[in-house]
């Protein structure tokens, strides 16, 4: 491979509000990326597209600009840096959310690798997957399992894996009620996930677009409402991943006393701030309510939900596919428009 080559990517280089026309992604031809020690480099298939990047876009997540976008990747390994034995050429692999982590740090020897003071996000920190290559630490990549095909198993690599983490933090037991605020590309996955790890446990959901909670019954959910709506019954945990603040409120006073809201969101929206002026100490705190973060990802994180989703075809993502040169339109989608499981943006053939 020449390194003079270039390759078609998109690339974010300042920050900026959003509009219905908005085009916050530049199509470009970049230099391709070659592998320093211990990297790989990976020939992207697809990257699916996270809220994230609307985070980064907006400001609310200070990216590292100019940068190509994302983090939910697959593709196959083309050339290993010096010292990399190890996933051989042709493997098939995933990149998520963490990109590197400095493997010293009190987090990081205790497993808690997404805590690291020098956690990189892929496509914030580093470039990521709205391209044709990409390189990353061949210690982060994660072969994929030959049951999932690649539409498949790239929005696993965040929305997947986050589901899993944050239904982890939720501790909750079997047969105890799960709450999730928000249908998007992740909790649409932890409903999935629950009915196999909690099968005894009535999921409810709030989503605004009613074509959400028709799909969540669809999913197996046993109540779905408006975000203010008053369920049939207390959750023990409920998992918000909305962008704003009112779900929050509002899932505060729908938990059971002893109950643990689960945040799963790298950053909130400001346009409804003052939702947290209606916030009610006996109503929405008292009687011991937890309010738990939810913090990037560990590797362990996507591979025990890439192992799971090989073992159980229910795990599959509900996807849509896009070529690359749609991203600001899916972009666009998600963040004016309701969200249809998850997109993923396809390499394909040059546009």
């Amino acid at each position: 491979m020449n390194p003079t080559d270039t390759m078609r990517a998109l690339l974010l280089r300042a920050t900026q509000a959003l509009t219905p026309g908005s085009r916050p992604l530049e199509r470009v031809d970049w230099p391709q990326p070659q592998p320093g020690p211990g990297e790989v480099l990976i020939a992207v298939h697809v990257c699916a597209v996270c809220h994230t990047e609307l985070d980064e876009i907006e400001g609310r997540v200070a990216a590292q600009l100019p940068v190509i976008p994302g983090h939910q990747v697959v593709g196959s390994i083309c050339k290993l840096g010096p010292g990399v034995e190890v996933p051989a050429i042709g493997t098939r692999v995933g990149v998520g959310w963490i990109h590197s982590a400095c493997g010293e740090c009190e987090w990081c020897r205790s497993g808690r690798e997404n805590l690291c003071p020098d956690f990189h996000g892929t496509g914030c920190h580093a470039h990521g997957g709205y391209a044709e290559f990409m390189t990353a630490p061949a210690a982060f990549v994660h072969p994929i399992p030959d049951a999932l095909g690649d539409e498949q198993a790239a929005p696993m690599l965040c929305g997947g894996a986050i589901g899993l983490r944050s239904l982890r933090l939720a501790g909750l037991d079997n047969g105890q009620a799960l709450g999730l605020t928000g249908f998007g590309g992740s909790n649409h996955q932890v409903l999935r996930l629950a009915r196999i790890l909690h099968p005894e446990s009535p999921v409810l959901v709030w989503a605004r677009d009613p074509d959400q909670r028709e799909r969540a019954l669809a999913d197996g959910a046993a109540w779905a409402g408006d975000t203010e709506d008053e369920p049939p019954l207390q959750p023990a945990a409920i998992i918000d991943t909305t962008p704003v603040w009112k779900p929050v409120v509002a899932a505060l006073a729908a938990l059971a006393p002893g109950g643990k809201l689960v945040v799963n969101a790298i950053a909130k929206e400001t346009s409804d701030i003052d939702a947290l002026t209606g916030l009610d100490y006996p109503a929405h705190l008292w009687r011991e309510k937890t309010i738990q973060s939810v913090a990037n990802v560990t590797r362990a994180d996507i591979a025990d939900f890439l192992a799971l989703a090989a073992e159980h075809a229910s795990l599959r993502p509900r996807t849509q596919l896009r070529p690359l040169a749609e991203a600001n339109e899916a972009l666009l989608e998600m963040r004016f428009g309701s969200i249809r499981g998850a997109t993923v943006l396809s390499m394909g053939s040059p546009e």
